[in-house]
Protein backbone atom coordinates (compact mmCIF):
# COMPACT_ATOMS: atom_id res chain seq x y z
CA UNK A 1 0.00 0.00 0.00
CA UNK A 2 1.45 3.58 -0.66
CA UNK A 3 1.98 5.70 1.98
CA UNK A 4 -0.87 8.47 0.55
CA UNK A 5 -3.02 5.42 0.42
CA UNK A 6 -2.30 4.13 3.81
CA UNK A 7 -2.75 8.44 5.02
CA UNK A 8 -6.01 8.38 3.84
CA UNK A 9 -7.24 4.80 5.12
CA UNK A 10 -6.18 5.93 8.93
CA UNK A 11 -7.94 9.57 8.34
CA UNK A 12 -11.34 7.30 7.31
CA UNK A 13 -10.71 5.22 10.17
CA UNK A 14 -10.57 8.53 11.77
CA UNK A 15 -13.60 9.54 10.39
CA UNK A 16 -14.96 7.21 12.20
CA UNK A 17 -14.97 8.19 15.58
CA UNK A 18 -17.70 10.40 17.47
CA UNK A 19 -17.27 14.45 17.46
CA UNK A 20 -16.71 16.15 20.29
CA UNK A 21 -18.38 19.74 18.95
CA UNK A 22 -20.94 19.82 16.33
CA UNK A 23 -21.71 23.74 15.24
CA UNK A 24 -23.96 25.10 13.34
CA UNK A 25 -22.51 28.43 12.19
CA UNK A 26 -25.40 30.94 10.43
CA UNK A 27 -23.39 33.79 9.11
CA UNK A 28 -21.58 33.73 5.60
CA UNK A 29 -17.99 34.82 7.33
CA UNK A 30 -18.38 31.72 9.91
CA UNK A 31 -19.76 28.74 8.01
CA UNK A 32 -16.27 27.34 6.97
CA UNK A 33 -14.67 26.84 10.23
CA UNK A 34 -11.48 24.41 11.91
CA UNK A 35 -12.16 21.34 12.15
CA UNK A 36 -10.33 17.45 12.67
CA UNK A 37 -8.77 16.67 9.99
CA UNK A 38 -10.81 14.31 7.92
CA UNK A 39 -12.11 13.31 4.71
CA UNK A 40 -14.29 16.78 4.44
CA UNK A 41 -13.66 17.81 0.94
CA UNK A 42 -14.14 15.01 -1.20
CA UNK A 43 -16.60 12.10 -1.29
CA UNK A 44 -16.45 8.59 -2.11
CA UNK A 45 -15.95 7.25 -5.17
CA UNK A 46 -14.15 4.91 -7.51
CA UNK A 47 -12.87 7.94 -9.73
CA UNK A 48 -9.83 9.25 -7.40
CA UNK A 49 -6.88 7.46 -6.65
CA UNK A 50 -6.28 7.87 -3.01
CA UNK A 51 -3.33 9.83 -3.93
CA UNK A 52 -5.27 12.34 -5.51
CA UNK A 53 -8.04 12.35 -3.43
CA UNK A 54 -5.50 13.17 -0.23
CA UNK A 55 -4.10 16.07 -2.27
CA UNK A 56 -7.47 17.53 -3.00
CA UNK A 57 -7.96 17.23 1.00
CA UNK A 58 -4.97 18.61 1.79
CA UNK A 59 -4.13 21.55 -0.83
CA UNK A 60 -7.64 22.02 -2.38
CA UNK A 61 -6.92 21.48 -6.00
CA UNK A 62 -6.32 18.97 -8.21
CA UNK A 63 -5.11 18.75 -11.80
CA UNK A 64 -6.40 16.19 -14.17
CA UNK A 65 -4.44 16.22 -17.76
CA UNK A 66 -5.36 16.28 -21.08
CA UNK A 67 -9.31 16.07 -20.03
CA UNK A 68 -11.12 18.11 -22.45
CA UNK A 69 -10.57 16.72 -26.23
CA UNK A 70 -8.65 19.46 -28.47
CA UNK A 71 -12.03 19.18 -31.18
CA UNK A 72 -14.46 20.67 -28.62
CA UNK A 73 -12.30 23.24 -27.59
CA UNK A 74 -11.88 24.49 -30.90
CA UNK A 75 -15.99 24.27 -31.17
CA UNK A 76 -15.82 26.63 -27.70
CA UNK A 77 -13.35 28.67 -29.49
CA UNK A 78 -15.23 29.09 -32.44
CA UNK A 79 -18.36 29.84 -30.39
CA UNK A 80 -16.49 32.39 -28.54
CA UNK A 81 -15.36 34.40 -32.20
CA UNK A 82 -19.07 34.59 -33.35
CA UNK A 83 -20.37 36.55 -30.16
CA UNK A 84 -17.83 38.92 -29.99
CA UNK A 85 -18.34 39.17 -33.89
CA UNK A 86 -21.67 39.51 -32.78
CA UNK A 87 -23.09 36.93 -35.42
CA UNK A 88 -25.04 35.82 -32.15
CA UNK A 89 -26.77 36.74 -29.08
CA UNK A 90 -27.25 35.13 -25.67
CA UNK A 91 -29.48 36.04 -23.70
CA UNK A 92 -28.01 37.61 -20.13
CA UNK A 93 -24.62 36.76 -21.05
CA UNK A 94 -22.50 39.28 -19.65
CA UNK A 95 -19.36 40.87 -21.91
CA UNK A 96 -16.92 42.26 -20.18
CA UNK A 97 -14.15 44.17 -21.24
CA UNK A 98 -10.39 45.26 -20.30
CA UNK A 99 -10.77 48.72 -19.02
CA UNK A 100 -7.15 49.33 -20.56
CA UNK A 101 -6.86 47.26 -23.89
CA UNK A 102 -8.04 49.24 -26.29
CA UNK A 103 -7.42 46.35 -29.23
CA UNK A 104 -10.04 43.75 -29.95
CA UNK A 105 -8.92 40.09 -30.89
CA UNK A 106 -11.48 40.18 -33.47
CA UNK A 107 -13.70 43.81 -33.77
CA UNK A 108 -11.21 46.84 -34.78
CA UNK A 109 -11.85 50.02 -32.40
CA UNK A 110 -13.69 48.06 -29.59
CA UNK A 111 -12.09 47.46 -26.08
CA UNK A 112 -11.09 44.13 -25.88
CA UNK A 113 -13.36 41.57 -24.38
CA UNK A 114 -11.44 40.07 -21.53
CA UNK A 115 -14.38 37.21 -20.50
CA UNK A 116 -17.68 36.04 -21.21
CA UNK A 117 -20.02 35.10 -18.15
CA UNK A 118 -23.33 33.39 -17.68
CA UNK A 119 -23.46 32.29 -20.96
CA UNK A 120 -25.69 29.21 -20.06
CA UNK A 121 -28.08 30.15 -22.34
CA UNK A 122 -25.54 29.55 -25.53
CA UNK A 123 -25.74 25.83 -26.29
CA UNK A 124 -22.04 25.43 -27.92
CA UNK A 125 -20.22 27.32 -24.77
CA UNK A 126 -22.88 24.76 -21.83
CA UNK A 127 -21.77 22.07 -23.69
CA UNK A 128 -18.98 22.43 -21.52
CA UNK A 129 -20.21 22.12 -18.46
CA UNK A 130 -22.42 18.91 -19.45
CA UNK A 131 -19.20 16.83 -20.77
CA UNK A 132 -19.50 13.66 -18.87
CA UNK A 133 -15.70 13.31 -18.12
CA UNK A 134 -15.92 16.69 -16.31
CA UNK A 135 -19.29 15.96 -14.47
CA UNK A 136 -17.55 12.76 -13.16
CA UNK A 137 -14.84 14.28 -11.63
CA UNK A 138 -17.42 17.24 -10.30
CA UNK A 139 -19.39 14.53 -8.69
CA UNK A 140 -16.57 13.28 -6.53
CA UNK A 141 -16.86 16.45 -4.81
CA UNK A 142 -20.66 17.80 -5.10
CA UNK A 143 -22.23 14.38 -4.74
CA UNK A 144 -24.67 13.13 -7.44
CA UNK A 145 -27.21 16.29 -7.48
CA UNK A 146 -25.11 18.84 -9.63
CA UNK A 147 -25.81 22.68 -10.58
CA UNK A 148 -23.53 24.91 -12.98
CA UNK A 149 -24.24 27.61 -11.25
CA UNK A 150 -21.59 30.18 -12.55
CA UNK A 151 -20.35 29.76 -15.74
CA UNK A 152 -16.90 31.79 -17.62
CA UNK A 153 -15.09 31.85 -20.64
CA UNK A 154 -11.91 33.91 -19.56
CA UNK A 155 -9.50 35.26 -22.45
CA UNK A 156 -7.12 37.31 -20.57
CA UNK A 157 -5.47 40.05 -23.07
CA UNK A 158 -2.07 40.58 -23.72
CA UNK A 159 -1.12 43.70 -20.98
CA UNK A 160 -0.68 47.25 -21.67
CA UNK A 161 1.51 48.48 -19.35
CA UNK A 162 -0.93 49.04 -17.14
CA UNK A 163 -0.91 45.63 -15.47
CA UNK A 164 -5.11 45.45 -15.34
CA UNK A 165 -4.52 41.85 -17.04
CA UNK A 166 -3.75 40.29 -13.67
CA UNK A 167 -6.69 39.38 -10.97
CA UNK A 168 -6.39 39.46 -8.03
CA UNK A 169 -5.90 36.93 -5.49
CA UNK A 170 -9.29 36.08 -4.14
CA UNK A 171 -11.50 33.08 -2.95
CA UNK A 172 -14.65 32.54 -5.48
CA UNK A 173 -16.82 31.64 -1.84
CA UNK A 174 -16.83 35.83 -1.60
CA UNK A 175 -19.22 35.55 -4.69
CA UNK A 176 -21.70 32.72 -3.28
CA UNK A 177 -24.48 33.42 -1.49
CA UNK A 178 -24.98 29.57 -1.30
CA UNK A 179 -23.35 26.57 1.19
CA UNK A 180 -22.14 24.15 2.23
CA UNK A 181 -18.71 25.39 0.85
CA UNK A 182 -17.41 21.99 0.33
CA UNK A 183 -19.95 20.89 -1.99
CA UNK A 184 -18.91 23.74 -4.28
CA UNK A 185 -15.82 23.34 -6.95
CA UNK A 186 -14.72 24.70 -10.04
CA UNK A 187 -13.85 23.49 -13.26
CA UNK A 188 -11.37 25.38 -14.79
CA UNK A 189 -9.86 24.47 -18.34
CA UNK A 190 -6.75 25.72 -20.45
CA UNK A 191 -8.07 25.92 -24.37
CA UNK A 192 -4.26 26.24 -24.80
CA UNK A 193 -0.87 26.34 -23.26
CA UNK A 194 -1.17 28.42 -19.93
CA UNK A 195 2.02 29.20 -18.48
CA UNK A 196 3.88 31.81 -15.81
CA UNK A 197 4.00 34.22 -19.56
CA UNK A 198 0.88 34.33 -20.81
CA UNK A 199 -0.91 34.82 -16.99
CA UNK A 200 -1.67 30.89 -15.95
CA UNK A 201 -3.34 30.40 -12.43
CA UNK A 202 -1.19 30.89 -8.78
CA UNK A 203 -3.23 29.21 -5.98
CA UNK A 204 -2.34 29.39 -2.49
CA UNK A 205 -2.46 25.19 -1.22
CA UNK A 206 -4.03 25.08 1.75
CA UNK A 207 -6.07 27.83 2.27
CA UNK A 208 -9.07 26.35 1.34
CA UNK A 209 -9.47 24.57 5.21
CA UNK A 210 -9.10 28.80 6.64
CA UNK A 211 -12.70 31.19 6.37
CA UNK A 212 -13.67 33.25 4.11
CA UNK A 213 -11.55 36.36 3.89
CA UNK A 214 -12.47 40.28 3.51
CA UNK A 215 -12.38 40.96 -0.01
CA UNK A 216 -12.38 44.42 -2.05
CA UNK A 217 -10.91 46.17 -4.98
CA UNK A 218 -6.95 46.19 -4.87
CA UNK A 219 -5.37 49.41 -4.75
CA UNK A 220 -3.10 49.10 -7.96
CA UNK A 221 -1.81 52.50 -10.21
CA UNK A 222 -3.18 51.03 -13.31
CA UNK A 223 -6.75 50.41 -12.26
CA UNK A 224 -9.17 47.26 -11.69
CA UNK A 225 -11.11 45.84 -13.93
CA UNK A 226 -15.15 45.50 -12.80
CA UNK A 227 -15.71 43.03 -9.72
CA UNK A 228 -12.20 42.02 -9.84
CA UNK A 229 -12.08 41.45 -5.85
CA UNK A 230 -9.31 40.70 -3.59
CA UNK A 231 -8.43 39.01 -0.65
CA UNK A 232 -7.78 42.25 1.36
CA UNK A 233 -4.09 42.22 3.51
CA UNK A 234 -3.17 39.74 1.07
CA UNK A 235 0.63 38.07 2.17
CA UNK A 236 2.15 37.93 -1.38
CA UNK A 237 5.07 36.10 0.86
CA UNK A 238 2.51 33.12 1.04
CA UNK A 239 3.63 30.31 -0.54
CA UNK A 240 2.20 29.85 -3.98
CA UNK A 241 2.31 27.76 -6.89
CA UNK A 242 1.59 28.50 -10.51
CA UNK A 243 -0.66 26.00 -12.33
CA UNK A 244 1.04 25.49 -15.90
CA UNK A 245 -1.34 23.72 -18.18
CA UNK A 246 -1.71 22.08 -21.42
CA UNK A 247 -4.65 22.55 -23.81
CA UNK A 248 -7.26 20.49 -22.68
CA UNK A 249 -5.92 19.90 -18.99
CA UNK A 250 -8.28 21.10 -16.37
CA UNK A 251 -7.64 21.73 -12.58
CA UNK A 252 -10.73 21.56 -9.73
CA UNK A 253 -10.95 23.81 -6.97
CA UNK A 254 -12.64 24.36 -3.48
CA UNK A 255 -13.99 27.87 -3.32
CA UNK A 256 -12.44 28.79 -0.55
CA UNK A 257 -8.65 28.14 -1.93
CA UNK A 258 -7.33 31.51 -2.30
CA UNK A 259 -5.95 32.02 -6.29
CA UNK A 260 -5.53 34.57 -8.71
CA UNK A 261 -3.41 34.85 -12.23
CA UNK A 262 -0.74 37.35 -13.14
CA UNK A 263 0.07 39.05 -16.21
CA UNK A 264 -0.24 38.54 -19.60
CA UNK A 265 3.38 39.35 -21.03
CA UNK A 266 2.83 37.95 -24.58
CA UNK A 267 0.96 39.43 -27.48
CA UNK A 268 -1.68 36.98 -27.55
CA UNK A 269 -4.25 36.09 -25.47
CA UNK A 270 -4.93 33.33 -23.32
CA UNK A 271 -8.08 31.57 -22.85
CA UNK A 272 -9.91 29.19 -20.36
CA UNK A 273 -13.72 28.08 -20.04
CA UNK A 274 -14.51 27.33 -16.17
CA UNK A 275 -17.78 26.19 -14.68
CA UNK A 276 -18.42 26.56 -10.99
CA UNK A 277 -21.08 23.63 -9.71
CA UNK A 278 -22.85 23.15 -6.48
CA UNK A 279 -24.98 20.06 -5.15
CA UNK A 280 -28.45 20.75 -5.70
CA UNK A 281 -28.80 20.35 -1.87
CA UNK A 282 -26.94 23.18 -1.29
CA UNK A 283 -29.14 26.44 0.04
CA UNK A 284 -28.73 30.03 -0.10
CA UNK A 285 -28.02 32.14 2.80
CA UNK A 286 -28.11 35.95 3.65
CA UNK A 287 -25.27 37.62 3.41
CA UNK A 288 -25.87 41.08 4.71
CA UNK A 289 -23.99 42.39 7.82
CA UNK A 290 -21.26 40.15 6.43
CA UNK A 291 -18.14 40.46 4.65
CA UNK A 292 -19.94 39.61 0.91
CA UNK A 293 -22.14 42.58 1.21
CA UNK A 294 -20.14 44.38 -0.84
CA UNK A 295 -20.11 42.01 -3.31
CA UNK A 296 -24.04 41.75 -3.08
CA UNK A 297 -24.97 45.65 -3.77
CA UNK A 298 -22.65 45.60 -6.48
CA UNK A 299 -24.31 42.83 -8.44
CA UNK A 300 -27.76 44.61 -7.51
CA UNK A 301 -26.57 47.73 -8.88
CA UNK A 302 -25.35 45.81 -12.25
CA UNK A 303 -28.18 43.59 -12.58
CA UNK A 304 -30.21 47.05 -12.21
CA UNK A 305 -28.95 48.64 -14.67
CA UNK A 306 -29.23 45.81 -17.16
CA UNK A 307 -32.76 45.01 -16.47
CA UNK A 308 -34.29 47.77 -15.03
CA UNK A 309 -35.62 46.25 -11.70
CA UNK A 310 -34.90 45.15 -8.00
CA UNK A 311 -33.41 41.25 -7.89
CA UNK A 312 -32.24 40.00 -4.38
CA UNK A 313 -28.71 38.57 -4.65
CA UNK A 314 -29.64 35.00 -4.68
CA UNK A 315 -32.39 35.36 -7.35
CA UNK A 316 -29.78 36.67 -9.46
CA UNK A 317 -28.16 33.05 -8.66
CA UNK A 318 -31.38 30.93 -8.46
CA UNK A 319 -32.49 32.04 -12.24
CA UNK A 320 -28.66 31.28 -13.64
CA UNK A 321 -28.30 27.98 -12.28
CA UNK A 322 -28.91 25.16 -14.22
CA UNK A 323 -29.25 21.13 -13.49
CA UNK A 324 -26.93 19.01 -15.53
CA UNK A 325 -26.75 16.04 -13.48
CA UNK A 326 -29.49 14.15 -10.62
CA UNK A 327 -32.72 16.00 -8.92
CA UNK A 328 -33.31 19.78 -8.47
CA UNK A 329 -33.54 19.57 -4.54
CA UNK A 330 -32.90 22.98 -2.92
CA UNK A 331 -30.77 25.46 -5.37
Amino acid sequence: MSRAAERLRLLINHLDRPAAVTAVPTYAHSFTSSRPQGLGYTLDSDLLTPEQRLFYEENGYILIKNLVSEEDIERFRKEFERICQQEVKVPGLLVMRDLAILKSEFVPDEKAVSKLQDYQEDPELFRYCTLPQILKYVECFTGPNIMAMHTMLINKPPDAGKKTSRHPMHQDLHYFPFRPADRIVCSWTAMEKVNRQNGCLVVLPGTHTGTLQEHDYPEWEGGVNKMYHGVRNYDPLQPRVHLEMEKGDTVFFHPLLIHGSGMNQTKGFRKAISCHYASSDCYYIDVRGTTQENIEKEVQQVTKSKYNMDIAFKDTWSFRGRLVQGERISL
